[in-house]
């Protein structure tokens, strides 16, 4: 008997060491990926400007030199406002894809773009003309500049809009899989606490006994927290290294071993809490003595 008993809290303790591992995996993506705050700090701390002049700087021909300098402006004067805006477009489409809003409609208008464009155009070319305009009187410049920003803003669009029909008919089903999948890891988040609480239960009506439950319990949450806790220390300690391997913009190299960082710090503290959790319980277990009966 006290063999199957021992088989049985063995099982379970198994049973919880698994639902603790996909719990700290969905507490994790909860609070990084499926978590509006955590993306927009992430966003805020991204020098845009210092990436769009890394990413144009091969792109733009010589004759046009100048358009690197007017984006660069235009960008870091826009920043502010790229920011604010990527912020709505992220609030709003993880309501829609986690089902707290049934559509997704998000409209944003580029007049401040386009007027800060060819602010910036007008400002580099009165500034620093082409070599085929230099010399050229105040008002010539002002139509070329005109002329010029015409013919880059033609396929520019008025507003941004994002809604159902970005992604097509075709991909609608896929994106409804995808708002499926989300909705039944947020309901299986705290179907596992359930469920976790039903094992720690069972364990405890196994053992009948407060040692041996807070004994089996600690092993477990102890194991469980010290394994997750120094995955995440070797993988922050060794990925750093990574990094200066792979060809990358400075702007992402700078901030991507904060964003790793962060991205693993629920995880961190999840396993910390968990080991000492597991620490505690076998704490328990060794000073605990239980009264004669009377």
């Amino acid at each position: 008997m006290k063999f199957l008993r021992g088989l049985a809290v063995s099982l379970l303790s198994l049973l919880l060491f698994a639902s603790l591992s996909i719990f700290s995996t969905v507490f994790m993506v909860n609070s990084t990926v499926l978590n509006a705050d955590f993306l927009v700090s992430q966003l805020n701390r991204l020098d845009l400007s210092l990436l769009t002049g890394e990413m144009l700087s091969e792109q733009i021909p010589q004759e046009q030199e100048f358009m690197a300098e007017v984006i660069e402006d235009t960008v870091a004067e826009l920043e502010p406002w790229v920011k604010e805006q990527a912020g709505v477009i992220i609030y709003s489409s993880l309501d829609y894809f986690t089902g707290k809003s049934q559509s997704l409609n998000v409209v944003i208008s580029l007049e401040p773009v386009r007027e800060s464009l060819k602010n910036n155009i007008r400002k580099a070319v009165l500034e620093s003309p082409p070599p085929e305009l230099a010399g050229m009187p105040p008002v010539i410049l002002l139509e070329y500049v005109d002329d010029y920003y015409e013919e880059i803003s033609q396929g520019m669009p008025e507003t941004f809009e994002l809604n159902e029909s970005l992604w097509g008919a075709q991909n609608a089903q896929v994106v409804e899989q995808v708002r499926e999948a989300i909705s039944y890891s947020q309901l299986g988040f705290y179907g596992l606490i359930g469920f976790m609480v039903l094992l720690i239960l069972g364990i405890f009506l196994i053992s009948r006994q407060i040692k041996g439950t807070s004994r089996s319990l600690g092993v477990t949450f102890l194991t469980y927290g010290a394994i997750g806790y120094a995955g995440i220390f070797v993988a922050k300690k060794f990925t750093p290294g990574l990094y200066e391997q792979v060809d990358m913009p400075s702007a992402i190299q700078a901030w991507l071993p904060q964003f790793v960082s962060d991205f693993s710090a629920p995880m961190e503290g999840l396993s910390l809490g968990i080991a000492i959790a597991g620490v505690v319980l076998i704490i328990v277990s060794i000073i605990y003595r239980r009264e004669p009966a009377s």
